[in-house]
């Protein structure tokens, strides 16, 4: 099997920042990329997903997108949506991350999305799940649409970036991740303060 270097590590630095927006949003990430792959060229699928271009599955994925992100809005539901997502996200993660990887046998393609797809996807879940957690508590859930709306939009942000600038869009997921972990740190800090306090 001859396997060219380049396009193996374009696919794969793709399929990290799209597992990374669906460590946001499970089904918005898979709806955006499907559209993309069915109605431009910039985005390319694995073969045994052409099934995401479907309108069967274009059409599934626009109604989960739709009551995701209407229910992430309302406070409470929002913490529980988190929690029951967490499996969702991941295995959104690795789904998307097998849906643009190429030149390697299935195995190897099921094995990298598990672990890396997967781990990416519940990295940056994680991380978005306590800084959501710290903000509601700190801000008796009044932040949680405002921060809910300004995740939908990074969700979407990062899946246009990583088609279109995988390599910028891998960085800009990092630093997210970073910027998230800090914010999470800093209400924490400041809740379990002004609990003691």
């Amino acid at each position: 099997m001859d396997i060219e270097l380049l396009p193996l590590l374009g696919s794969a630095i793709l399929g990290v920042a799209l597992a990374s927006s669906c460590g946001l949003r499970a089904f918005l990430p898979l709806l955006l990329t499907g559209l993309l792959a069915r109605f431009t060229d910039w985005v390319g699928l694995h073969d045994s997903f052409d099934w995401l271009t479907s309108t069967e599955a274009l059409l599934a994925l626009s109604l989960a997108a739709l009551c995701e992100l209407l229910a992430d809005k309302v406070p409470g539901v929002d913490t529980l949506l988190n929690a029951l997502q967490t499996p969702v996200r991941t295995a959104a993660g690795a789904l998307i991350y097998a849906s643009v990887a190429f030149e390697l046998p299935g195995w190897v393609i099921a094995l990298l999305a598990l672990i890396i797809g997967g781990g990416t996807a519940l990295s940056v879940h994680v991380a978005k799940s306590s800084t959501r957690l710290a903000s509601s508590a700190a801000s008796a859930g009044a932040a949680s649409p405002v921060m809910s709306l300004f995740e939908d939009l990074a969700c979407a942000l990062g899946v246009v970036l990583a088609v279109a600038f995988a390599g910028i869009a891998l960085v800009l997921a990092l630093c997210g991740g970073f910027v998230f972990v800090v914010s999470a740190s800093a209400v924490w800090r400041r809740w379990r303060r002004r609990r003691t306090g």
